[in-house]
């Protein structure tokens, strides 16, 4: 992944430094997808960056004036579609740094990249996200009800949820 620089933000490969940030919102994801991610202390996060360092679909995203991570993005390839996704540091959020983020990310997979299609898969409770595929342009193609279970209920049995499709065509981003 090369570096991406926005107005606030710089869009780049993950470093060994940024665990302690990572471990911040890791440590008790807010989105259910989320959960298997989870960070139990500094040296799982310090081993999870190490992963991502070498993972070419992982970007870090970090505020331009301090460095900071804040979030993350990712873009997996699937020939000229590319799955993408996001997760941020709520601390972080109500400012626009995930819309800044992503859109920058759209543009470069677009435009360099010479993506197609792009998708999101959304937890239909997940509205903040939901939103942001909105602001982004990309429009709700599905629903698969009971798709995937991230937790389990008080005996155990899995809590399946509803999973919302996402896409965006190039030519809508570009036009």
């Amino acid at each position: 992944m090369e570096t991406i620089e926005t107005s606030r933000l710089v869009l780049r490969p993950f470093t060994q430094r940024d665990a302690a940030d990572l471990f911040e919102y890791l440590h008790e994801p807010v989105a259910g997808c989320f959960l298997s991610l989870a960070l139990a202390n500094m040296n799982d996060a310090e081993h999870a960056v190490a992963e991502r360092s070498t993972d070419d679909k992982s970007i870090a995203v970090c505020l331009r004036e301090s460095g900071k991570l804040i979030g993350d993005l990712f873009a997996e390839p699937e020939g000229d579609t590319f799955s993408v996704g996001w997760n941020f540091n709520p601390g972080f959020g109500g400012k626009g740094y995930a819309y800044e983020a992503a859109a920058a990310l759209f543009t470069h997979l677009f435009t360099e990249r010479a993506a197609r299609r792009l998708y999101a898969y959304v937890e239909e409770t997940n509205t903040p996200s939901q939103r942001l595929c909105e602001k982004l342009g990309m429009r709700q193609e599905g629903v698969f009800k009971e798709f995937v279970s991230f937790r389990n209920d008080d005996s155990g049995a899995p809590i399946y949820e509803n999973t919302m499709q996402y896409a965006l065509l190039r030519r809508e981003w570009l036009s």
